[in-house]
């Protein structure tokens, strides 16, 4: 490990947070080994409880790619297959008979997005049940299916209804038996209203007196495939291990054949939940940003150098703060990914 990083990353950590204030976990891994884990802030203003890296927070979008391996371990069973018709398993949806489960896994579905067509009375939060609803109330495609990139919350709020109908089991219920529970994975779960979340980070974003005002829900925090994901860094640290050396979770072949080009000339592309940069020679980097109500998050996976970089803020579009990581980890070149796939993350943490 290089001298100089837990002293960089310290210090980056003390210029943005105090012990009074929401904050973040970083952690950094190589191999097998963590080799920094640092936290500042506090996990809840009201009972005083800090950040550690068993604070569990709710992951946002990074909580895609747990939807796809859902949708991934299915198929290896044979309960389903990714090139199958969506209205094979949504007959709510039989008036867009060309759109594929794989169209969905890599934001090519065309399927109108539900948050432009929120009823405007709505007052309770959107179940998948709703977006299901609503998305079959549109009477068109937003473009022909696999012909275009366009990021959709809409896909992965189905494919998360879609691993509950296939298995037979609450979506909740398949990341336990599928994920959390074979890697140990003990501090994560589904957001609920009654679920009991451990160590829980409540969300928060900063008022215009330089406090801080809860904004831990809204009402399109309780769709689940998107977003709903709450993990800690340690336990994400199980999961990138698994990424890496379980053969069923493995999914390094993926990206070779099974994805959606978002910018050929530089090489990005999405797949199984994740954006993916092609740094030539067979060789791939991966990331994922989650934004929502009260949470930033950045996770980044270099298989070059097997490293792993993944950050967690319980503070709403902390996005300053990630380009500032970004930059620091540009001194650290194991740790740092290539200018293509970081100018492409500094795109998505405006």
């Amino acid at each position: 490990m290089p001298a100089m990083l837990p002293n960089t990353l310290d210090a980056l950590l003390d210029r943005h947070y105090t012990a009074n204030t929401p904050g973040a976990v970083l952690l950094v891994a190589k191999g097998k080994e963590v080799v920094y884990s640092g936290s500042r802030g506090l996990a809840n203003l009201q009972t005083g409880a800090a950040i550690t890296p068993d604070t569990t927070f709710r992951l946002a979008s990074v909580s895609k790619q747990f939807t796809a391996m859902c949708v991934h371990l299915l198929a290896q069973q044979g309960l389903l297959q990714l090139t199958e018709r969506l209205a094979l398993y949504f007959p709510e949806l039989i008036h867009w008979r060309e759109v594929q489960l794989l169209h969905l896994l890599n934001h090519t579905s065309g399927l109108p997005d539900f948050e432009e067509h929120i009823p405007e009375n709505q007052q309770t939060q959107l179940t998948d049940e709703d977006v299901l609803q609503i998305t079959a109330q549109q009477k068109a495609l937003l473009f022909s299916p696999g012909t275009q990139y366009r990021y959709s919350n809409t896909a992965y709020v189905l494919l998360g209804l879609l691993a509950e109908r296939v298995s037979g089991i609450s979506y909740a219920d398949v990341l336990q038996e599928y994920i959390f529970n074979p890697l140990g994975m003990q501090h994560s779960i589904l957001y609920g209203v009654d679920a009991s979340i451990p160590d829980r980070a409540m969300g928060y974003r900063q008022a215009s007196n330089g406090g801080f005002i809860i904004a831990d829900q809204n009402i399109g925090t309780a769709t689940r495939g998107d977003g709903c994901l709450y993990t800690s860094a340690l336990d994400y640290f199980r999961w990138w291990q698994a990424l890496k050396n379980h053969p069923l979770f493995n999914i390094t072949n993926q990206p070779k054949t099974k994805y959606s080009s978002i910018d050929d000339s530089k090489g990005w592309k999405y797949s199984m939940g994740w954006f993916v940069s092609d740094i030539g020679n067979g060789k791939y980097e991966y990331c994922h940003s989650g934004d929502t109500s009260g949470f930033t998050n950045l996770v980044l996976r270099q298989p070059e150098h097997d490293t792993l970089v993944a950050c967690f803020s319980n503070i709403a579009q902390n996005h300053t703060f990630l380009h500032e990581l970004l930059q620091e980890l540009k001194g650290f070149p194991e740790f740092s990914p290539k200018s293509a796939l970081a100018y492409h993350l500094q795109e998505l943490t405006r």
